[in-house]
């Protein structure tokens, strides 16, 4: 996997530009932060998030992933502000779960998602090295 960084660009703060990865593809749906019951752990964006990337590692697994292998994650958040403000939160529970792997990274802000009581739905590529 190689990280994208054109020399005179600034760095990216908390995601990569783009990133190239040869091996196994592997696609998630939007992963929301329920848990296997379908539970929300509550109404807390941070909490949501939390449990969001714990799924994902789980999901991730079943196809022999691991979050270094992630290459993209595309964030729907309900309110931009809401995520704007559980950022603190969400770094530590991303750095604690997915490591200090910074893959290319959007959010976008959405007026809603399917499951009403979520606040966050994230996708996640990920490439297995072969």
């Amino acid at each position: 996997m190689k990280f994208l960084q054109p020399p005179n660009w600034p760095r990216a703060k908390g995601y990569a530009h783009g990133v190239v990865a040869k091996g196994t593809q592997v696609f998630l749906s939007g992963v929301v932060g329920w848990n296997a019951q379908g539970e929300f752990p509550g109404a807390g964006f941070a909490a949501q998030v939390r449990q969001a990337l714990l799924n994902i590692v789980a999901i991730l697994g079943e196809a022999k992933a691991k979050p270094e292998h992630i290459v993209r994650l595309t964030w729907y958040v309900c309110d931009k502000n809401e995520y704007a403000a559980a950022t603190k939160e969400i770094g530590v529970a991303y750095r604690e779960i997915i490591g200090r792997h910074y893959p290319a990274m959007t959010v976008v802000e959405v007026s809603g998602l399917i499951e009403p009581q979520a606040r966050v739905e994230i996708e996640v590529t990920a490439v297995v090295p072969e």
